[in-house]
């Protein structure tokens, strides 16, 4: 059985048509399938914002777990793993070779990486909640900090919803929350590529992409999804923000801005997820042979003779 392929990186580095690409050169729709690992791809109606493949954009490669929420919904890494391995393992129990490609550091490490997912308790997050509104999220981090230190790290002080679901674990469980953290251990044989611009390249690929989508209907879209938006679909990049100006507290001008400011910082958060992982054979985006560069690092991979080096000034480029 030949082992799960990923395309991990920044977005707007072209990680979609890479792996639409690589299926077509690797047996086409009959021998390789797709598996989306973008959290806000995963809503449906969220397209222009998100950059999802089109239908057309697809070329007939079957992809899984696109569409798969209503925007009112909350998403949940743990129903995502659930439901993306019974996809995995459905496609590799036909015969075919699978890709995984997407950004969201948490979402592709839950699908390939051993990651558990504690129960929950409304009655635990109920009062967690309460102490959040009685003393406020800082309070709260600084709680978490004694706790679990490295949980604290890992999260930030900004991340209140995060913080309080690892207040609620370490309750329920009398463990660290970090321990339930990923381990940088695949549950299958799998090789990864990763793909990079270099800072200023992808600065201005992110700002392109924006005026693009903007171009193509963005604000439209977020206007017609707004009432139907729930908490976690409304805080995505380039929906929060139109969010704000269709209320009237910022001009358009001013949203575009913070869209490109809010997704050039997004992607520094990616490569420091990604750039800490030393299995991703990393590649450059912009080089006219990415796709034979790619192709042999998977021929590589397959013949058991992958290279082991890392490619420190990758990750120097964009870490944060």
């Amino acid at each position: 059985m030949e082992d799960v392929l990923a395309v991990v990186g920044p977005t707007a580095t072209g990680k979609s048509g890479l792996a639409v690409e690589l299926a077509y050169r690797l047996g086409g729709p009959d021998r390789v399938e797709v598996i989306n690992a973008d959290a806000y791809q995963l809503y449906r109606g969220m397209d222009i914002g998100t950059a999802k493949v089109t239908k057309a954009e697809q070329r007939g490669i079957t992809h899984h777990q696109l569409d798969v929420l209503d925007p009112g919904e909350d998403s949940s890494v743990a129903t995502y793993q659930e439901q993306a391995r019974a996809d995995l393992e459905d496609i590799m129990a036909r015969g075919r070779r699978a890709i995984v490609v997407g950004g969201s550091g948490l979402y592709v490490r839950a699908l390939l990486d051993h990651m558990n997912f504690p129960g929950a308790d409304s009655d635990i997050r109920a009062s967690i909640e309460n102490r959040a509104q009685i003393k406020g999220p800082r309070a709260l981090y600084d709680e978490l900090n004694a706790k679990d230190p490295q949980a604290a790290v890992s999260i930030g002080p900004q991340n209140e919803r995060r913080i309080i679901r690892a207040l609620e674990v370490i309750e329920l469980t009398g463990q660290p929350y970090s321990a339930n953290l990923p381990r940088q251990e695949y549950v299958y044989p799998t090789f990864t590529i990763g793909l990079d611009f270099d800072r200023g390249q992808l600065d201005h690929r992110v700002a392109q992409r924006v005026d693009l989508m903007v171009e193509q209907g963005l604000v439209q879209e977020v206007t017609e999804l707004a009432p139907r938006l729930g908490r976690t679909a409304a805080r995505a990049v380039g929906y929060a923000e139109i969010l704000d100006y269709l209320a009237g507290s910022i001009t358009l001008d001013t949203a575009i801005e913070q869209i490109t400011a809010n997704t050039r910082r997004l992607t520094r958060k990616q490569m420091g997820w990604f750039g800490r992982d030393p299995r991703i054979e990393w590649l450059r985006g912009e080089n006219e042979t990415l796709i034979e560069d790619a192709l042999a690092a998977i021929a590589a991979h397959d013949q058991g003779l992958r290279k082991t080096q890392s490619h420190e000034p990758v990750r120097r480029s964009l870490g944060s």
